[in-house]
């Protein structure tokens, strides 16, 4: 019998899945923060932002800006105000992502401007708001490596 003659069927392709980062706590990234003088803060953010896209940038049709470029090169020149558009962006394309997933939505733009930016005065505002942050893109992430 040769090759030829046996039956060939189309190939079958297993849904897209990954393996993405679900352990993401405030914990680790503020000690990490501290202990690596914000190098860690600055990876983890950056690779949280490609984690997004991957997921996201398939139904939204945008793309954030690579952190690292932000925090060193852009945020720097534009006097803090990028850094700022991109955590609000971020923020809603989380929340957006989460309701079409059908997930509890636990983060928004607004949690970013009410906890970050204002609650900065009761100086824990900035930590809830990471801590949802992170929360946020680990189910995402989660939904995603199970999903697809």
């Amino acid at each position: 019998m040769t090759i030829s003659s046996l039956p060939q069927s189309a190939p079958q392709f297993a849904p897209v899945h990954a393996n993405y980062d679900t352990n993401r706590s405030l914990t680790k990234f503020v000690l990490l923060g501290i202990i690596t003088f914000g190098i860690y803060m600055i990876w983890s953010t950056a690779r949280a932002g490609d984690d997004l896209n991957a997921i996201a940038s398939r139904w939204d049709n945008r793309r954030s800006m690579n952190f690292w470029l932000l925090a060193l090169v852009v945020g720097p020149l534009t006097l803090g105000i990028a850094p700022l558009v991109w955590w609000h962006v971020t923020s809603e394309r989380i929340g957006n992502e989460q309701q079409r997933r059908g997930l509890p939505v636990t983060v928004t733009a607004a949690d970013f401007w009410l906890w970050s930016i204002l609650g900065a005065v009761i100086f824990v505002g900035p930590f809830i708001f990471m801590h949802k942050w992170l929360t946020g893109m680990n189910q995402l992430c989660a939904d995603f490596n199970a999903r697809g």
